[in-house]
C-alpha cells in the first residue's frame, strides 16, 4: 500500500511558526529593583511644526523616549514599542501638547503591567525667517528648542526650552571708553575759548576722536518654561520674540551697512551686564500668564577675559524651578 501526501501540507520554512525567546520578560534580574527611567535615547526622526501663519514645516530632531519600570522582578521593558509609537505619532500630526499626551498614553498602555510614568523629550533647531533691522533683506535664523512632556497618574507636565543669541555691550567698559574720549578731546581742543563745531565733528569722525570702544560679545539667553496643563500649543516663536524684545539686541541675519549701523545704535542704547539681561527676561516672563514657572540664564562670553559672566533668574514659586533649573 502506498501513501500519497498533499504537498501543500508539507512543513516549510514559510509556514512554521517560530517562537522566539523574550529574555527581557522571561528572565529574572540578577539584582531586583525599581528603575526611574528606561527607554531609548537619541532617536532620529523628523518633527512637524505649525508656524505662526498656520503653515506646516519639518525639522530633524533627536528624541528621548522613556517609561519607568516599577516592577522590581521584571528584567526589562519593550523598547521597540516605544520606538514604533514615536515613529507613528510624529509622522501622523504636528507636535502639540495634545499629540505628546497621546504619545505618552500609548507608551503607558503598551507597558500597562510594567510602568505608570512616561516621558518624551524632543530636541531640534527651529529655523525662522527674520527681517533685517532697516534694509528690505531677510535671512534664516536657527533657535535650539527642547520640548519635554511627562505623564503619570497624577499629572501631565509640559516644559519648553529655547536659546536666543544676542549681543551684550559692557556698561563699565563703555564708561571707561567715554572717559578716554573725554581726555583726548581735552588734549586736542585745549583752552577755554569757543570751539569750532565743524572741527569737532571732523574730529569725531576720526579714529583719534573715538580712540576707545567698549567691549561687547555674543551672548546666550537660555530659557526654560513650564506651561500650564491646559496649553493648546507650544508658543515657541512667542517665547523667543518675548525674550528678544526684552533684550533688544538679538543677533542679525542679512546685514547691510544701514543694518549694522542700526545694530550699533541698539547696542549703545542697551548697555547691559549679565545681571541686567537676566532681570529683563525675568520681568518679561513674569508678564506672560501662559507660563506657570520659568528659569533663565544669561551667559556673556566675555571678550575681555577667557571666562564667562553668568546670571540666573527664576520665577520663584514654591516647589518650582531652582537655581539649577
Amino acid at each position: 500500500m502506498s501513501f500519497h501526501t498533499d504537498p501543500s501540507m508539507s512543513p516549510t520554512r514559510e509556514n512554521v511558526v517560530r517562537i522566539m525567546p523574550d529574555i527581557a520578560c522571561e528572565a529574572r534580574p540578577a539584582a531586583a529593583g525599581q528603575l526611574a527611567w528606561v527607554g531609548m535615547g537619541e532617536i532620529e526622526a523628523p518633527v512637524r511644526l505649525v508656524g505662526p501663519d498656520g503653515s506646516t514645516g519639518s525639522a530633524p530632531a533627536r528624541i528621548n523616549a522613556f517609561v519607568n519600570l516599577h516592577r522590581p522582578d521584571v528584567r526589562g521593558i519593550h523598547m521597540s514599542r516605544l520606538y514604533l509609537h514615536v515613529d507613528r505619532h510624529l509622522a501622523a500630526e504636528p507636535i502639540s501638547p495634545a499629540s505628546l499626551r497621546r504619545l505618552l498614553r500609548d507608551f503607558l498602555d503598551s507597558h500597562a503591567d510594567l510602568s505608570d510614568r512616561a516621558m518624551v523629550e524632543l530636541r531640534f533647531d527651529h529655523l525662522v525667517r527674520r527681517k533685517a533691522l532697516v534694509s528690505d533683506n531677510t535671512g534664516w535664523k536657527g533657535y535650539p528648542v527642547k520640548l519635554r512632556a511627562t505623564l503619570d497618574r497624577q499629572a501631565f507636565e509640559l516644559e519648553m526650552e529655547v536659546r536666543a543669541t544676542y549681543s551684550s555691550t559692557c556698561p563699565c567698559s563703555a564708561a571707561l571708553a567715554r572717559q578716554l574720549i573725554q581726555e583726548q578731546f581735552r588734549k586736542d581742543f585745549p583752552g577755554a575759548g569757543d570751539v569750532d563745531i565743524e572741527a569737532v565733528l571732523r574730529w569725531l569722525g576720526t579714529e583719534q576722536g573715538i580712540l576707545a570702544t567698549p567691549h561687547s560679545q555674543r551672548s546666550h539667553a537660555d530659557v526654560k518654561v513650564k506651561l500650564g496643563p491646559q496649553a493648546l500649543e507650544f508658543p515657541i516663536i512667542d517665547l523667543i520674540d518675548r525674550v528678544e524684545d526684552a533684550l533688544k539686541t538679538p543677533v542679525q541675519t542679512a546685514v547691510k551697512r544701514e543694518d549694522e549701523q542700526a545694530f550699533a545704535r541698539l547696542n549703545g542704547q542697551n548697555l547691559m551686564f549679565c545681571e541686567d539681561a537676566a532681570r529683563r527676561m525675568q520681568q518679561a516672563l513674569n508678564a506672560d500668564d501662559r507660563i506657570a514657572d520659568f528659569w533663565v540664564r544669561a551667559s556673556h562670553f566675555e571678550s575681555l577675559h577667557p571666562h564667562d559672566a553668568v546670571a540666573v533668574a527664576v520665577k520663584g514659586i514654591p516647589g518650582g524651578f531652582g537655581p539649577n533649573g
